[in-house]
């Protein structure tokens, strides 16, 4: 009499998606043998709150965790949480761990994520230089926000006005040097942009645009200087935060398709029958946006990764989410519905000098995406709406006693 094997799926990555994954799939009646492989040594926690509340202490790091510690063991899951994947076989269907461990699978999901991108100057590596992606950076961290002192922020995006700004409510100097000719550059419109640097300046944070950091050193001191082309700028730490790249090298070791990001398709499949991917780490294809994008956001982990798990358990389903995103900074709520990249006309909707308006993104008069800030009404209309598929009353779009869904429904 033979004995069937069970089925095992292994999820590399313990982040957001790999948590969720495990979440999904034991939701969804699968009992075989479920691995959860990551290598920070602890289990899956928020990150978001890295770059707020728990880097000023507002927040502990048992408040932090995903899960209650007797979920993996309830729910019979093997957990790898300081082992970390080295090596993939796609054809023989096996993981290799760092520490010489091999597990065999039927199906596997990686969830790797993204990391820091480097700063690649002399002295990047300096004692005293951070980053921020994961708990133990922060930990690093903490202890420097602790003293008086002057705070260098290598980068002018989210997290480094997120951090500028809980260095300022420590009481520290800050200086933000950013490179482009505005902060979030890359990521909104310059009404945005501008707001958000008088926010800045007006809480007494220096910011020094169109800055190429060209060299870190380090004083006998012990404070560090950080040459640009304009000049030098002396701190007692400096935090790097020049956006992220996807942790995407294990995939192409094992010969995945990789470009900005693991390729997958509209169910999180590879290009490797029976290995999805999903989180920070992927680029999928959007027909909402006509392109293929990448997201870092906790949004795109947890839905992409419940739609991997899903097709996994051999469900129909499809992934093409509005994106949507959130900053706090100071007593501000920035909050994202939709891409703006994409877009070839705006409209200022409310009181910019009173902090309390939208920027929604057109493209041919259709609604593509909204900037609100400390507006969620405005927000929550647009995570429901965007993209539209037709005109937009731009009239009406302009008026702010008006909401985007009447603006929609009257262009109709």
């Amino acid at each position: 009499m033979s004995v069937s094997k069970r089925r095992t799926i292994a999820i590399i990555g313990a982040g957001q998606a790999g948590a969720q994954a495990v979440m999904t799939l034991r939701a969804g009646g699968f009992d075989g043998r479920l691995f959860l492989i990551g290598e920070e040594g602890h289990p899956p926690y928020q990150r978001p709150p890295l770059s707020k509340r728990y880097l000023t202490g507002d927040v502990d790091h048992g408040r932090l965790a995903l899960l209650p510690e007797t979920f993996f063991d309830e729910n019979d899951v093997t957990c790898e949480f300081a082992n970390a994947a080295i090596r993939l076989d796609v054809g023989a269907r096996r993981i290799e761990l760092a520490d010489g461990a091999e597990i065999d699978f039927d199906q596997a999901l990686i969830a790797t994520g993204s990391k820091p991108r480097p700063l690649a100057v002399t002295g990047a590596d300096h004692e005293g230089v951070f980053a921020i992606r994961n708990l133990a950076d922060v930990n690093a961290m903490r202890p420097s926000l602790g003293r008086d002192g002057r705070a260098i922020i290598i980068g002018g995006g989210y997290i480094g006005l997120e951090v500028a700004a809980c260095c300022r409510a420590l009481g520290l100097e800050v200086v933000v040097l950013e490179a482009g000719e505005r902060v979030m550059g890359r990521t909104t419109s310059e009404v945005v942009s501008r707001y958000f640097e008088g926010l800045h300046r007006g809480n007494g944070v220096r910011i020094e645009v169109g800055s190429i950091v060209e060299r870190i050193d380090r004083r006998a001191s012990g404070q560090l200087v950080v040459s640009t082309g304009d000049g030098d700028f002396v701190g007692d730490w400096v935090l790097v935060g020049i956006g992220a790249v996807p942790n995407d090298g294990l995939a192409q070791r094992a010969g995945l398709g990789v470009a900005n990001g693991i390729l997958v398709d509209e169910c999180a499949r590879t290009t490797a029958p029976g290995i999805f991917a999903a989180g920070d780490c992927t680029s999928f294809p959007s027909a909402r946006y006509g392109r293929r994008i990448r997201l870092e956001s906790v949004q795109n982990a947890i839905d992409q990764a419940k739609v991997a798990a899903r097709a996994m358990l051999g469900l129909d389903v499809h992934y093409d989410p509005v994106p949507w995103f959130w900053s706090d900074q100071y007593d501000v709520k920035y909050q994202i519905a939709g891409l703006s990249q994409f877009s070839d006309g705006q409209v200022v909707r409310g009181d910019i000098e009173a902090g309390s308006f939208a920027v929604a993104y057109l493209r041919e008069n259709r609604l593509m995406a909204v900037d609100a800030i400390n507006r969620p009404r405005d927000y929550m209309q647009a995570r429901r709406l965007v993209p539209t598929v037709g005109p937009v009353d731009l009239d009406l779009l302009r008026d702010p006693s008006v909401g985007i869904n009447e603006a929609v429904a009257a262009g109709h």
